[in-house]
């Protein structure tokens, strides 16, 4: 039998947490060939997910550089994916998200006349400008493909309403499947600073802020209000693994350094940022990715934007809009560090983003597309 050769292009760690346990599935499947290009849009972080899930690449674009603007990357994925696409000649091209690669990688199989598809299709905040680039890049991406799996029924009329063409898929979120491989019990962190967290008696608060467009002041608004939180609630620890960015790392250790319960480590492996977030109180972040991890893991999840792409979150009640002010990030904090009630209301509320199946369902859709099934496969919808 003839496999239908599909390709997945990543680039960053969060878009390789969310494509790895779908290749592993893609690969499960018979009838396909799943291969995998990569372009190191970030290489250490990237690295250490393809380890953990033991992928290797059939390409690696290798682009990262010192200082990279967007216009470097996008032109060098381009560039690069020239020429595999050329020589493998995949009838699919799979890309995740909201990433330059992501956009890079779309714009590339469309050169070729590849189908493109969408994995985490839909997300909108309506604002072009925030989050930067990232929402212009799914925008875009969506415009190129023709097959889109979006994680939630909103996701979905999102895309309906922008009458894009192409087969619109519910899935739910991979991020989800990748969780049941991740976190364990048993689970032992590399280093001991984690290691000797006391998850028992102390609240562990897990904070990650890297967003570009939260550089300047809404940066050191954060800063400032996770100072207030460490003072006013002793009995917490304040976890921050601090993203690479030499202005997210100078920022952090002028504000933060020095705190007696604010401990910044070195950015994790997904396998422990996922075990740390199953045991800690509840997140802070202007991560997309934690908003739909932490419900999963049944922790609250603060917001620290002024708005986000995932509503279906807030609605559900497992994550709050905490905004990039001051005082509102303490306030919040505050409420769910002293409130037991708001605090179990947004732990148990049902998470909306997946049932840790959404790969199969995207596996399925692809084989349903070549001809290779009768049916589509069936939409994701969360408990009620």
């Amino acid at each position: 039998m003839e496999k239908r050769t599909v390709m997945a292009v990543f680039g960053t760690r969060p878009e390789a947490i969310k494509m790895a346990p779908l290749v592993l599935e893609l690969r499960r499947r018979p009838q396909l060939r799943c291969l995998c290009c990569v372009t190191a849009q970030h290489r250490e972080m990237l690295d250490n997910v393809l380890d953990l899930f033991g992928i290797e690449p059939d390409f690696d674009l290798n682009i990262m550089a010192p200082r990279q603007t967007l216009a470097h990357i996008t032109s060098r994925c381009v560039e690069g994916m020239d020429s595999v696409l050329e020589t493998t000649k995949p009838e699919l091209v799979l890309v995740h998200g909201d990433t330059t690669t992501t956009l890079a990688g779309a714009l590339s199989a469309f050169y070729h006349k590849i189908p493109v598809g969408h994995v985490e299709a839909g997300l909108r905040t309506g604002d072009r400008l925030s989050p930067f680039p990232e929402e212009m890049n799914r925008c875009l991406t969506g415009k190129l493909a023709s097959m889109h799996f979006c994680p939630t029924r909103s996701n979905a009329e999102n895309l309906r309403r922008e009458r894009l063409e192409g087969e619109i898929f519910i899935t739910g979120n991979t991020v989800i499947d990748a969780l049941r491989t991740t976190v364990r019990p048993d689970y032992r962190f590399s280093g001991e600073a984690l290691n000797e967290l006391d998850f028992e008696n102390r609240r562990v608060l897990l904070v990650t802020a890297h967003r570009r467009e939260n550089y300047g002041e809404p940066m050191e608004n954060i800063m400032r209000a996770l100072v207030r939180i460490a003072e006013t609630h002793p009995e917490t620890e304040l976890v921050y693994p601090v993203h690479l960015s030499p202005y997210v790392q100078e920022t952090a250790n002028r504000f933060l350094r020095g705190v007696p319960n604010i401990r910044l480590l070195a950015p994790l492996t997904p396998d422990e940022m996922h075990n740390l977030m199953a045991r800690c109180f509840m997140v802070l972040t202007d991560s997309g990715g934690l908003q739909e991890e932490a419900p999963g893991l049944g922790k609250p999840v603060l917001v620290l934007r002024r708005e986000t792409e995932r509503p279906e979150a807030v609605e559900a009640g497992t994550v709050v809009l905490a905004g990039v002010e001051e005082e509102n990030i303490f306030q919040t904090a505050c409420r769910l560090l002293t409130d037991e009630t708001a605090y179990r209301a947004m732990a148990r509320a049902v998470n909306p983003y997946g049932d840790g199946h959404a790969c199969e369902r995207i596996a399925d859709a692809i084989l349903w597309h070549f001809g290779e099934r009768t049916a589509p496969p069936d939409d994701f919808c969360p408990e009620s």
